[in-house]
C-alpha cells in the first residue's frame, strides 16, 4: 500500500502471516509417505489415533525426530474424523504452524479417579498467565472423573475458555491413552495453552437426544456413581427401560444416556454410563450425578442428532463472525453407535456451516468438554457434538 504524507512516500506491506494447517489421514500402509509430505514448519501436531493402529510408536518416533521443537499430542479414539470422513484403524494428523500464538503444554499423571479435581487445578495453575486465551484439554477416558477435572480447571481459570475431550478405545471401555510426544500414556491428562490476542477461538456443544419417561430424583449417589433413584436401586430401574438391551450393558448404555439437571432453570447435561455393578445395583457415569439432582432417560432420534451437530456449528461460527483455519470436532461414541452408516452426515453438516476453508479434524470420545456457548461455563458433556474453531488475525 502506498501512503502519501507531507514529505514522505511510505510503503506498508499487509501482514498476511496467519496460521497454516495441513490435514492428513494416515493408514498403516502410507504413514511414512504421509509424514514426508508435511510441508509446513509446524509447531503443533494433533494426532487422533485408532487403538487398532499398530505402528503408532514407530510413527511418533519418526515425527519427534523430524520435528524436535514441535508440541506433539493427541489421544486414542472411537473413530477418527478427517475432513468429512469418519474412519477406523487410522490416524487423523493435523500439522499446525502458528505465526502469532504462543503455546505451552503441561501433563499430569493421575493416581486415582478421586484426584481428578486436584489434577484440573494443577493444570490450570501451570498454564495460567494474563495472556492465556484458550485451553484444550485431552484426558484419559476411563481413569478420570471428567466433571471433577473440569471443576478443577475452572477454579484456576475462571475467565479462560476451555474445550477438549476424553480419550476412547472404540466401544471396548478397556484402555485409553494420551500422546505425550513419543509416548502413549494412560492415567494422563494433557493441558494445551494458547497465548496472545491474535488467536480467535469459537466453540459450542449441542446434543439432539429425546428425553422420555418420568423425571426421577437422585436419592443416593457419590460423585459419578449412582446408587438410588426415588429410593430404589438405580440399576434395577435403568434395566427396566432397556428391555433386551439390558443384557448388553454397559455398552448398550451408550444408546440410553441420562439427562440431568440440578435446578429448574439449569440447562440439562447428558451423562453416559461407563460401568455397572450388579452387586450394589449401581451405575458409574462419565461425569458426576449429584444427590438431589433430577434425571430422565434419553433415546436417540437420528434427525435430531444431525440437527444438533448443525446447531453446534452455527453457534461456534457466531463467536468469531469470520471463517476459521481449523475446526476440531469431538463427538461422542454413543452418537456414532446410533448414527451407524449415517455418522458422516453429522460431520458434513458442520462442513456445510463452516464452509470449505477450514481444515477439519477430530475424534469420537468418551466425553466432551466445552461451554454450551460463548457466555456459559465450561462443562463435561456426553453424547454431544463439540466444536472448537481456531484462526489467527
Amino acid at each position: 500500500m502506498l501512503i502519501l504524507s507531507d514529505e514522505l512516500l511510505i510503503f506498508t506491506i499487509p501482514n498476511n502471516s496467519f496460521m497454516k494447517v495441513q490435514q492428513l489421514s494416515i493408514t498403516q500402509d502410507n504413514w511414512i509417505e504421509s509424514l514426508e509430505s508435511i510441508n509446513i514448519d509446524a509447531n503443533l501436531f494433533l494426532l487422533f489415533v485408532s487403538p487398532e493402529f499398530k505402528l503408532t510408536k514407530e510413527l511418533l518416533s519418526s515425527l519427534v525426530k523430524s520435528h524436535p521443537n514441535a508440541i506433539i499430542t493427541g489421544c486414542s479414539t472411537a473413530g477418527e474424523i478427517s475432513d468429512v470422513t469418519v474412519k477406523d484403524k487410522t490416524i487423523s494428523l493435523t500439522a499446525i504452524q502458528f505465526q502469532k500464538t504462543n503455546l505451552n503444554k503441561v501433563s499430569v499423571k493421575i493416581k486415582s479417579m478421586d484426584r481428578s479435581f486436584e489434577a484440573g487445578q494443577k493444570i490450570g495453575s501451570q498454564l495460567y498467565s494474563t495472556d492465556l486465551k484458550h485451553v484444550i484439554v485431552l484426558s484419559d477416558g476411563l481413569n478420570v472423573n471428567g466433571a471433577d477435572l473440569v471443576s478443577g480447571l475452572k477454579s484456576k481459570l475462571p475467565n479462560v475458555s476451555i474445550t477438549g475431550g476424553l480419550a476412547a478405545d472404540g466401544s471396548a471401555f478397556d484402555k485409553t491413552y494420551i500422546i505425550e510426544n513419543n509416548e502413549m500414556c494412560d492415567k494422563t491428562i494433557i493441558g494445551l495453552g494458547f497465548y496472545g490476542e491474535d488467536l480467535k477461538v469459537g466453540f459450542s456443544s449441542r446434543g439432539g437426544w429425546n428425553s422420555f419417561g418420568i423425571e426421577r430424583l437422585v436419592t443416593k449417589s457419590h460423585k459419578n456413581v449412582l446408587f438410588e433413584l426415588d429410593g430404589l436401586p438405580a440399576l434395577e430401574i435403568y434395566k427396566s427401560f432397556l428391555g433386551d438391551e439390558a443384557q448388553n450393558l454397559p455398552s448398550s448404555g451408550l444408546l440410553f444416556p441420562l439427562s440431568m439437571r440440578n435446578s429448574e432453570n439449569e440447562t440439562p447435561l447428558v451423562r453416559t454410563i461407563l460401568a455397572v455393578n450388579e452387586e450394589d445395583q449401581s451405575l458409574t457415569f462419565a461425569g458426576n450425578i449429584p444427590q438431589k439432582s433430577y434425571v430422565r432417560l434419553m433415546k436417540a432420534n437420528i434427525d435430531r442428532l444431525i440437527d444438533g451437530a448443525e446447531d453446534s456449528a452455527i453457534s461456534a461460527k457466531q463467536h468469531v463472525n469470520e471463517s476459521c483455519e481449523l475446526a476440531i470436532l469431538i463427538s461422542c461414541v454413543g452418537r456414532r453407535l446410533v448414527l451407524k452408516q449415517l455418522v458422516e452426515e453429522e460431520v458434513e453438516v458442520v462442513r456445510g456451516i463452516l464452509g470449505n476453508k477450514p481444515k477439519i479434524t477430530g475424534f469420537y470420545s468418551y466425553g466432551e468438554i466445552a461451554p454450551f456457548g460463548e457466555f456459559s461455563p465450561c462443562e463435561l458433556h456426553n453424547q454431544t457434538m463439540t466444536i472448537t474453531t481456531l484462526s489467527e488475525c
